[in-house]
């Protein structure tokens, strides 16, 4: 091929794009990946890696000052938040690094610099312009601040939480999704007073309400201020806080983190000049394959409807990647993406919770086991949390699945794997699970389902 001239072209290197640019190197396509920041995206370098990193700490921290009831005896423990600060940079640098490396590995260049759409659907990158045959935008999302503010030194996106040079005494944290759930749980094992504020009626809205329950018990144990019907209004914006109301309340905190609402990143992107229609909702059109309404050109993750999650990305770029070189590949099933929130406790999910399949004209069944009802929940302290199934009454088919627990973000795959596998409860209730282990309760709620859980 000549230079500057490539079978696929991806704009942004984050989850998505890189997992998308490798699989269409692997099936022999010349590739470029555009990226106008650091390899991994946000997602590596600001989002999910970051704060992973951040609420392992808190878990370590808050296990090390209790862990004399589990007969080991921890004196002096405390945060040392120079040394954390380090380890997130270190933790996110090295993953940085080895995106660079799969991506030199697989042949595939790395061109630096904000990339934008031309008339005909290539990619221009400063002043020079690259062909390609296909293109996949991959640029997923960014924050939006509040009506009635923007982002300061005092008014923080998420990013701006978990990067603070000090350890805050107090924060809010508006917005009770996953985010805000993760920023509000780290804080308050980190010592900082926290309000965490939901205009809707519930913390972690898209959850079933069983497992929001717990959560919410959970967090005020804590310490955690939670509010929920709230909207933040009247933010006042000082040298050293912010005051603000929500509700009938007032407060004074050090930072306001605003963790809800994000939009897709397409501002550079030129879709109007290179045919590519966003939607009602004001995301990327796309096909079953994630082809925009410009053929050559296809779009992923945040950019595109569904949830905005890094795994998500991952697989439709494959998607991506496979249809744009010819092969068969197969959608991804939107009914069929996990969630997973890593505050204390975890708490994961996947298909409709039991409203919604109530709401969709199901007649449903609920199994419901608790994690203190195995053995494995009082070894690894792990009692407090639950595994839901709702099920179709008439066949059984898993129709969602939802977990609260220390486990619960790895739990959540096995129903994700029956799910896509067309497994029914009873099928999973006859599934042999390793004892003693966590993953028992979930073998115990597909019995429940049937009125048969052993350990009940």
């Amino acid at each position: 091929m000549a230079e500057n001239t490539y079978d696929l072209i991806v704009i942004g290197s984050g989850p998505g794009g890189y997992v998308a640019a490798i699989r269409a190197a692997q099936l022999g396509k010349s590739t470029a990946v555009v990226e106008k920041d650091k390899a991994g995206g946000r997602c590596l370098n600001y989002a999910c890696i970051p704060a992973k990193t951040m609420l392992h700490t808190a878990e370590v921290l808050d296990e090390a000052r209790s862990s004399a009831d589990i007969g080991v005896k921890v004196t002096g423990a405390e945060l040392d938040w120079d040394a954390l600060g380090k380890r997130r940079t270190k933790v996110s640098a090295g993953l940085e690094g080895g995106v660079k490396m799969l991506l030199d590995k697989n042949k595939i260049d790395l061109i630096e610099g904000k990339g934008s759409l031309t008339p005909d659907g290539n990619v221009k990158v400063g002043e020079t312009i690259y062909e390609a045959r296909n293109v996949i935008l991959a640029t997923g999302s960014v924050a939006q601040a509040i009506p009635g503010t923007g982002f300061s030194d005092r008014v923080l996106d998420t990013w701006g939480a978990w990067s603070l040079a000090e350890r805050p005494e107090s924060i809010a944290v508006v917005g009770a999704g996953a985010s805000g759930a993760e920023i509000a749980s780290a804080y308050i094992r980190f010592g900082t007073e926290v309000i965490l504020i939901e205009m809707l009626d519930q913390i972690l809205p898209a959850e079933d309400k069983d497992l929001v329950r717990i959560v919410e018990r959970t967090f005020k144990k804590q310490g955690i201020e939670v509010s929920t019907g709230t909207p933040v209004e009247n933010i006042e914006i000082g040298e050293n806080s912010v005051k603000f109301t929500y509700g009938e309340n007032q407060a004074e905190v050090d930072y306001l983190v605003i963790a809800g609402g994000r939009r897709p990143d397409v501002d550079v992107l030129g879709l109007d000049v290179a045919g590519v229609n966003l939607d009602e909702a004001g995301r990327v059109e796309v096909d079953e394959f994630q082809r925009t309404t410009n053929g050559k050109i296809y779009a992923i993750g945040d950019l595109t409807r569904g949830a905005a999650l890094a795994h998500k990305a991952m697989e439709e770029g494959v998607v991506a990647a496979e249809h744009s070189a010819g092969e068969q590949t197969h959608p991804v099933n939107l009914d069929l993406i996990p969630g997973a929130t890593f505050c204390r406790p975890q708490v994961a999910s996947v298909g409709m919770t039991e409203a919604e399949a109530k709401e969709s004209g199901h007649e449903v069944k609920v199994g419901k086991f608790k994690l203190g009802g195995v053995g494995a929940g009082s070894v690894y302290d792990d009692r407090d949390g639950i595994v839901k199934l709702v099920v179709d009454k008439q066949y059984g088919e898993i129709l969602g699945a939802h977990i609260v627990g220390n486990r619960a973000c790895d739990m959540i795959a096995e129903l994700v794997a029956t799910m896509a596998l067309e497994g029914g409860n009873q099928e999973l209730g006859r599934i042999m699970h390793p004892h003693p282990t966590i993953s028992e309760a979930v073998l115990e709620a597909a019995r429940a389902v049937d009125g048969w859980a052993t350990h009940a």
